[in-house]
């Protein structure tokens, strides 16, 4: 029987700054268009945060059961590890996405916008498809095309526009920033998994890629986020100080690079999450000064 930590640990809460990241960006938007609202801004995280651990705990169960996970080098996981029984996980993963569906519904009537509901039906499928199901399209090298449209386009937009009714150019280019860091983020988590994905016939973006064009991906999305928000530089100046965060991109990208031991990439993903965290607190500072 897995132990709490053990159920914390395969939850990734290194993973959680890349749900956060998209509702303060989003929530910075709609504070441009004067619309800021903090319940449903807060609700709007409880949608992420449920999704992103639903995400984690799908991707254990699915990957577990098919054996993708035992020789891996990655943080525990629960199914792989044989620690509890894979119904277990799987009942973890529907309920967090049972959290996130209730809460969307009401961050859905407080606005009005009800026509999201079908987004929202379609995040669960994207989120449960990734590695389930008979074609789970994360084994054809797309999970990284729908992680930059669900943790990035759908979480910041939606975010503005259930607060505001409204989207602006702002929130295009924060949404597409935020979607090419989280983007970045499973990239450098597939290529440490290089030889095993490849061996289990899991052909992840970066098994297609090959080793060397998908470690350079992972800066090449980095200065494209960070850039990005900086055409509003004129109405926003103060959105220069997104230039501190490709500070921060040199160590991980450096290890990305350069490693020749996969196990250093591990610690790039909790630094790709608090540069994802940084570029959202940045991203607000630039916004409201």
């Amino acid at each position: 029987m897995a132990t709490f930590s053990q159920w914390v640990s395969a939850a990734r809460l290194r993973t959680l700054p890349m749900a956060i990241a998209p509702v303060v960006v989003g929530s910075a938007a709609a504070a441009e268009l004067d619309s800021f609202n903090p319940l449903r801004a807060v609700l709007a995280l409880i949608v992420a945060l449920a999704m992103q651990v639903g995400v984690n705990y799908s991707n254990d169960y699915s990957d577990g059961i098919r054996g993708t996970d035992d020789n891996r080098v990655g943080p525990f996981r629960l199914t792989g590890s044989r620690s509890t029984e894979p119904r277990r996980v799987k009942l973890a993963a529907f309920g967090c996405f049972g959290v996130a569906g209730l809460t969307g519904l009401i961050l859905i009537g407080l606005s009005g916008t009800w026509w999201l509901i079908v987004i929202g039906v379609l995040a669960v499928l994207a989120a449960w498809y990734y590695t389930g199901g008979k074609h789970p399209y994360g084994y054809v090298g797309l999970g990284e095309v729908f992680v930059f449209i669900f943790f990035g386009l759908v979480a910041v937009l939606g975010t503005t526009y259930t607060q505001a009714l409204a989207l602006s150019g702002l929130a295009w280019m924060g949404a597409i920033g935020c979607g090419l860091i989280s983007t970045a983020l499973l990239m450098a988590n597939n290529v440490r998994d290089i030889p095993t994905d490849r061996e289990t016939g899991k052909m992840t973006l970066a098994v297609r890629l090959g080793d060397t064009a998908a470690r350079w991906s992972y800066p090449v999305m980095l200065f494209i986020a960070v850039v990005l928000p900086l055409l509003f530089v004129p109405i926003h100046p103060w959105l220069l100080l997104l230039l501190i965060v490709l500070g921060i991109c040199i160590r991980p990208s450096i290890i990305m690079i350069e490693s020749t031991d996969r196990r250093d990439l591990i610690p790039v993903l909790k630094l790709t999450g608090i540069l994802g965290l940084m570029y959202a607190m940045l991203f607000t500072a630039g916004v409201l000064l």
